[in-house]
């Protein structure tokens, strides 16, 4: 194959993995099947990055599919050329916020991820934390049934604040979980640094009547 049509085929197979906005409307929730040309138990990486831990568990789990959330352009395009030859990977440049409220089908996700979100330390800063109640229950909404939600931070305040809008949600609750995952750029960073990494698992129960 001449290099220029092999070049042509690999950005093909990057632009494959965005969602472009024609597919979805900002007030319409995705059609994963559609997206994704398959039914899969959907998997979120909630703040991607530059797509090395979405990626990561992509190869890991070729039967699952992978959606990662991002709202810097370069790291999505990052991500995007890192997933070129990922068939389970797929790409959304957005607020994370936005599209767990209003774009992720109630129930349809098995499994979230937000690693290492920005903690705003700053007491003036904290109202632009992602993790708030309403993330939370939008993330319990987006859910299946045994669904989970793994976070880990740096941040001890910060995790002693989510441990507490968790346990306000009636369907989830803290799950004893250990599962080892790939480490994420931020996880690796903080582990050189010698820093501690706290780590939470939640699971969407049936709420008690």
């Amino acid at each position: 194959m001449p290099a220029d049509e092999g070049n042509s085929a690999h950005r093909r197979h990057v632009c494959s993995r965005l969602i472009q906005q024609s597919q979805y409307s900002l007030t319409n929730r995705l059609h994963l099947e559609e997206i994704f040309g398959c039914d899969a138990p959907l998997h979120v990486d909630l703040g991607c990055g530059e797509g090395s831990f979405l990626c990561a568990m992509a190869q890991r789990l070729p039967e699952k599919n992978f959606l990662g959330i991002e709202r810097l352009a370069g790291r999505v395009r990052s991500a995007a050329r890192k997933a070129a030859d990922l068939n389970n990977v797929r790409l959304l440049h957005i607020e994370i916020s936005y599209a767990v409220r209003y774009l992720l089908p109630a129930g349809s996700v098995e499994t979230f991820y937000l690693l290492f979100p920005d903690p705003w330390p700053k007491r003036r800063h904290h109202r632009r934390r992602a993790v708030s109640a309403d993330f939370v229950n939008s993330l319990g909404a987006a859910l299946c049934n045994g669904g989970v939600i793994y976070i880990a931070t740096d941040h001890f305040e910060y995790f002693r604040k989510i441990k507490q809008i968790a346990s306000s949600v009636a369907d989830l609750a803290i799950a004893d979980i250990d599962v080892e995952v790939p480490s994420s750029k931020f996880a690796t960073v903080f582990q050189q640094k010698g820093a501690p990494i706290y780590r939470l698992a939640l699971r969407k129960v049936s709420p008690v009547k």
